[in-house]
C-alpha cells in the first residue's frame, strides 16, 4: 500500500463499498479482502481507498450468488479460469430460475381472518419470510426420538423477545442453533415462549405467506399471538404433540453459556456448503474431515509440502484441499480455504448434515478450537444464524477406511 493513500475506518469503507461491516470482517477472516492496516492495540481495521474497486466487485459477485472460492478465481485467477467459472454459474442460475419462480408464486397468497382487541404486552414486528426462514433453520436442531422422551423441553423451539431482538433457539445437546432477527419495531419487556418443533414448523408455513407479522406475548398467559393484517394465529406454549406432551419439561438450557465458554479458534475452514453436505450425507458412520497443504505451500511446521498432493494442485489450483472420508464411502475431495495448522476432525453425519442444510448461501465457515470441542458452523451469507455442533472421536471404522485409501491421503 502507498503510504500516502487515504485510510478509511471499517464503517466509512463499508459505506463506500456498499458492504456491511460484518461482511468486511467475514471477508477478512476468509482472506478475500484484507484490511490495509490493523491497529495492534485496538484491533480496529482500516482500509485503503484504492481497495474500494475490489470490494465493489466482490459485492457484485456475491450478490450474483457466486461461491466464495469462485469469487476468488474471478478476482485473482487466470482469465480463462475466471471465464469458466462465470459460464458455469450462469448455466446453474438458468437451470434454477423456473423452480425459484414457482416457489415464489406459491408464497404470494393472502390470508383473511378476524381482529381482536390488543392489550398492553410485548410486541415485535418482523417480515413473514424472515420469520419463516429463522424457524426452518433452527427447528432441525430440536430433539427427537429418545432424547425428546427423556428431555421433553428439548423437543421445543425457544422464542425469545428481549433487548430489541427476536431470537429462535433449538438444541438436542449435540447441536445448538440460534437465529437472531432484528425487528422493525419492538415494545415491552423480555418474554420467552417454548413452542413444540412440529407446531413451529406449521407456524413457518403460515408465516412465509405474510408480508409483515406482529408478534404479541401477553404477560398474563403463556404463548404467543401472531397478527398479519386481520389474520391471527394463537400459539400456546409447550410441546402440544406426541407422547411427551404430559412430561415435565423442566427449564430450557441457557444457550448463552456455550458461546461464552468456547476456546479460541485455531482453524477457520471455508468450503462449498452444498458440496460438503453431499460429501457427508449418506455415510453409514462417523466421517473424518482432513485438510493438508497443496504442493508449493509449506506445512504448519515449515517443512515441504506433501508430494502426494501434486495432482491436487493441478485439479484444484493453489490453496488447500478438504478430504471427507469414512462411513463406508469413497473419500471426496473439494477446494477449501483453511487457516491454522493441519486439521483432522470427526463428525456424526446425522449431526453435521442438518446444520449444513439449514445454512444460507453457497459457502459455509467452520470455526474450530480443537477436535473435541464444539464447532461453530456459520452461514457465510447469514451472520445472524449460527449453529454449534459437537464433533466425535474418530471410530475404528473410520480409521480402517482411511487405511484402505492411503493412496489418496492428503
Amino acid at each position: 500500500m502507498d503510504d500516502t493513500e487515504e485510510l478509511l475506518t471499517i464503517g466509512a469503507f463499508a459505506r463506500r463499498a456498499g458492504l456491511a461491516p460484518s461482511a468486511l470482517r467475514f471477508y477478512d477472516d476468509c482472506g478475500v479482502l484484507r484490511p490495509a492496516r490493523v491497529d495492534t492495540a485496538t484491533g480496529y481495521r482500516h482500509y485503503g481507498a484504492g481497495q474500494a474497486a475490489r470490494a465493489v466487485k466482490l459485492r457484485q459477485l456475491r450478490a450474483a450468488g457466486l461461491p466464495l472460492m469462485d469469487v476468488a478465481v474471478v478476482l485473482d485467477g487466470p482469465a480463462q479460469a475466471a471465464r469458466d467459472v462465470l459460464r458455469t454459474h450462469l448455466e446453474r442460475t438458468r437451470r434454477t430460475a423456473d423452480e425459484a419462480r414457482a416457489v415464489v408464486e406459491g408464497f404470494l397468497r393472502e390470508a383473511a381472518g378476524t381482529t381482536e382487541d390488543r392489550g398492553s404486552l410485548t410486541r415485535a414486528w418482523v417480515g413473514g419470510a424472515e420469520l419463516a426462514s429463522a424457524v426452518r433453520q433452527v427447528a432441525p436442531a430440536a430433539a427427537t426420538g429418545e432424547a425428546r422422551e427423556r428431555f421433553p423441553v428439548l423437543g421445543c423451539v425457544l422464542l425469545e423477545l428481549a433487548e430489541g431482538e427476536v431470537r429462535w433457539v433449538a438444541t438436542d445437546r449435540y447441536r445448538l442453533a440460534v437465529r437472531v432477527l432484528r425487528p422493525t419495531a419492538f415494545e415491552g419487556g423480555p418474554r420467552q415462549v417454548l413452542i413444540g418443533a412440529a407446531r413451529a414448523r406449521d407456524l413457518a408455513e403460515w408465516a412465509v405467506r405474510q408480508m409483515t407479522i406482529e408478534m404479541e406475548c401477553p404477560g398474563d398467559t403463556a404463548g404467543v399471538r401472531l397478527w398479519s393484517g386481520a389474520d391471527c394465529r394463537d400459539i400456546p406454549e409447550g410441546l402440544g404433540e406426541g407422547p411427551a406432551h404430559g412430561g415435565e419439561p423442566g427449564g430450557f438450557p441457557d444457550y448463552r453459556l456455550l458461546p461464552a465458554g468456547l476456546e479460541a479458534v485455531r482453524h477457520r475452514l471455508i468450503v462449498d456448503r452444498v458440496g460438503l453436505r453431499d460429501a457427508v450425507a449418506g455415510r453409514a458412520g462417523a466421517v473424518s474431515l482432513s485438510v493438508g497443504t497443496v504442493v508449493g505451500e509449506p506445512d504448519d511446521g515449515g517443512g515441504p509440502a506433501d508430494p502426494d498432493t501434486a495432482g491436487d494442485a493441478m485439479r484444484y489450483g493453489t490453496g488447500q484441499v478438504l478430504e471427507v472420508a469414512g462411513g463406508g464411502r469413497e473419500p471426496v475431495r473439494m477446494r477449501t480455504v483453511h487457516t491454522g495448522p493441519r486439521l483432522r476432525i470427526g463428525f456424526d453425519p446425522a449431526v453435521l448434515v442438518p446444520a449444513l442444510e439449514a445454512g444460507v448461501g453457497p459457502d459455509v465457515l467452520l470455526e474450530i478450537a480443537s477436535a473435541d470441542r464444539p464447532v461453530v458452523v456459520r452461514s457465510a451469507d447469514q451472520g445472524s444464524f449460527t449453529t454449534w455442533v459437537m464433533p466425535v472421536r474418530r471410530c475404528a471404522a473410520a480409521d480402517r477406511a482411511d487405511a484402505a485409501h492411503t493412496a489418496s491421503r492428503i
